[in-house]
């Protein structure tokens, strides 16, 4: 009977660097490691590394996490510039591999996940390949950054990047994300429109920058979100979104607010008010803003399908007064 064995060399270093790594690794970290292809092959049939790109393993295990499934595509690109004669660089960073586009939206938090493709940018031309979507361009410094082992793009040439493929109410929504998160990089996005005029998604870009100064605060729900075409589609003006303010002693946060008309608006979709505990809650609170000097509407989701040139006739008369 043949006893699987693990090679001796440098086995608690694989350990680290793969748990600094979201448990994955490439070919030439290992014999960065003193791992000769021999070891590294005898690894495999042993069945403690698993193949997951060409020159990238998991080790241990194949079932990767999100992250790990992020980090294998880094590597993977790495490997590819390691292959065509960089052997300078220790690391992805230095070798200009970085996950960006939606993924790195993904990662900031900013946009959903996208399970299919994972986005790389590298520095020098790359096919893409399985689940790898590769972009080429040079990165500057102030562009990249790393994010929980991961090297990534900076929030704001994430931004830039997806909005070439995203609609305006996508890359808005990116936007809100970021300023709810505080992720503020030392390069702005402006900065960035400066360095790269023209870029495909810089006019998306500029659209969303401004209605954000228009009317600021986190869209949320989907309600929300069909909320503000709505009012667009009608030339009506943009609220704060989900704006807090002080009323009778307590502290209330509002879908929608128009602070200079006082004018409050909450979009009630049924999962939130449709208990009878949650009913009395609102007309409490409605109340106690009507004190304080608010005007207070509630519009349902039907409501903008069935009535919605009403709705906004009366939001316009709202606000004119």
């Amino acid at each position: 009977m043949r006893v699987q064995t693990q090679p001796r060399v440098g086995i608690g270093a694989v350990a680290e660097l793969a748990e600094r790594q979201h448990g994955v690794l490439a070919r030439w970290q290992l014999g960065q490691l003193g791992f000769t292809r021999g070891k590294i092959g005898r690894g495999i049939e042993a069945g403690w590394l698993h193949r997951v790109h060409p020159g990238v393993y998991a080790v241990g295990h194949r079932k990767l996490s999100r992250k790990g499934r992020w980090m294998a595509a880094v590597l993977s690109s790495a490997h590819r510039q390691k292959a065509k004669g960089d052997d300078g660089a220790t690391d992805p960073t230095c070798l200009g591999s970085v996950l960006s586009h939606r993924s790195a939206a993904a990662l900031w938090g900013i946009r959903g996940y996208d399970v299919a493709t994972v986005h790389i940018t590298v520095s020098a031309k790359s096919r893409s390949s399985g689940s790898i979507r590769r972009h080429s361009g040079r990165l500057s410094a102030d562009e990249t950054t790393i994010v929980d082992g991961i090297p990534v793009t900076t929030v704001p040439r994430t931004i830039l990047d997806t909005a070439a493929t995203s609609s305006r109410g996508e890359v808005e929504r990116m936007l809100r994300e970021a300023e709810y998160h505080q992720l503020y990089d030392r390069i702005s996005l402006r900065d960035l429109l400066d360095r790269y005029p023209g870029r495909r998604g810089s006019r998306a870009v500029c659209a969303a920058l401004e209605r954000g100064a228009e009317s600021p605060g986190r869209v949320e729900t989907p309600f929300e979100q069909r909320f503000l075409p709505f009012l667009d589609r009608h030339a009506l003006p943009r609220p704060h979104f989900n704006a807090w303010l002080q009323a009778g002693g307590r502290r209330y946060r509002v879908d929608c607010l128009w602070p200079a008309r006082r004018l409050i608006v909450e979009l009630d979709g049924w999962e939130g008010h449709g208990t009878r505990a949650a009913f009395r809650a609102d007309r409490e609170r409605d109340r106690r803003l009507r004190v304080a000097g608010y005007s207070v509407a509630r519009i349902a989701w039907s409501q903008l399908d069935d009535e919605a040139e009403a709705i906004a006739a009366d939001l316009r008369a709202l606000l004119a007064r």
